[in-house]
């Protein structure tokens, strides 16, 4: 009876230590995904003079598009400017009313510059305020930008160290468990084993039943932590959809369900195993 009970809570807290890492792992993904839809958006916005010419605008754009750490340049004119400003506030009165007391338009030309990967904008940054044209730019717009994406990688790293944290704890829990579960089960049949040993029996034959015993705890543990982690992430798509910002998690699940559950079985047999192995060894004297 005893040994029933840890079998269960063997179940339970690997259960438990696969959903928690799968839960991190799941949304750890969805966050890298919206990460880097935030990434591909970020840009240096770099805000000219209102006085240049097209010719001398040409230039700075030219010459930035020579940097190796800038993927493109965009111009975009006053009057463009200007007209987006619009589309974006058209509901907003307060905003449109000011526009029309001001008579003219209050925008500036700008060149939106954008790097080959997130790790460059601090450089580009560094060589639009210091090139040859900077007292032709008005205003470089990126320490904001910058600011935002330093916190929501925080965000991302936190999240990760907590999921590695957590996981490493569930699986200490998860082998001591299984360990006293086997040390249990070869106490109980401590006068089965003796007489298959008598009987000339092999200690790969009296090795075996306890090495399957582990392994079905993990693969059973797979299996339930697998249902409950599709009854999770359809809950949470389902009343609290803007938890994850990138999508559906559901989605994510069923695309990539065999990788996911091979994992788990692969996780849960080798604890198993791991903790069967290490019980023999130290109460199975063969």
């Amino acid at each position: 009876m005893r040994g029933g009970w840890l079998a269960f809570i063997s179940v339970s807290v690997l259960v438990l230590s696969m959903c928690v890492m799968n839960i991190f792992y799941v949304v750890g993904n969805s966050i890298n995904g919206f990460m880097q839809s935030v990434q591909e958006k970020e840009s240096v916005s770099v805000y000219l003079e209102p006085t240049l010419l097209d010719h001398e605008i040409q230039e700075i754009k030219a010459d930035l598009e020579n940097n190796p750490d800038i993927k493109s340049v965009e111009y975009i004119s006053k009057e463009v400017a200007l007209e987006n400003f619009k589309k974006d506030n058209a509901d907003e009165d307060f905003i449109m009313q000011a526009l029309q007391e001001i008579g003219e338009n209050p925008l500036l030309p700008v060149l939106v510059v954008k790097a080959h990967n997130h790790n460059q904008y601090v450089k580009i940054q560094d060589y639009v305020q210091n090139f040859q044209f900077s007292e032709k730019i008005a205003r470089i717009n990126y320490e904001k930008s910058r600011e935002e994406m330093n916190k929501l990688n925080s965000i991302v790293e936190n999240i990760r160290k907590i999921g590695i944290r957590l996981g490493i704890v569930f699986v200490v829990i998860s082998i001591l468990i299984i360990f006293n579960t086997i040390k249990l089960v070869i106490y109980a049949q401590r006068k089965e084993i003796k007489i298959m040993r008598l009987v000339g029996a092999s200690n790969s034959y009296i090795r075996l039943p306890f090495i399957f015993s582990g392994i079905i705890i993990g693969v059973m543990s797979a299996v339930i932590a697998t249902g409950l982690l599709f009854a999770l992430l359809k809950f949470i798509d389902q009343y609290f959809p803007s938890i994850i910002p990138s999508g559906n998690l559901v989605m994510f699940f069923m695309n990539n369900f065999w990788k996911l559950f091979g994992a788990q079985v692969a996780f849960g047999v080798v604890i198993g195993i791991f903790s069967s192995l290490i019980a023999m060894r130290r109460y199975l004297k063969i």
